[in-house]
């Protein structure tokens, strides 16, 4: 593993891995203050969560057209 990672696609292909982190969440956790589901069930978790990512998008979106 060492040698594999040595050659400069590996380093390449590592790199990309490292940075390639989901900034959506952190973003839903900080800016949306999001840190955990107020309701039971499923279902509801499923339409919490459908409706967070509705609000992020509607930001994104918002600033993307501003």
């Amino acid at each position: 593993m060492q040698e594999k990672l040595q050659t400069d696609e590996a380093k390449n292909k590592y790199r990309k891995q490292k940075q390639t982190v989901e900034p959506v969440f952190g973003i839903i956790k900080s800016v949306l203050g999001f840190t955990r589901f107020h309701l039971r069930g499923i279902e509801n978790v499923k339409n919490e969560w459908t409706l967070i990512a509705l609000a992020h998008n509607c930001r994104r979106l918002s600033k993307l057209t501003a």
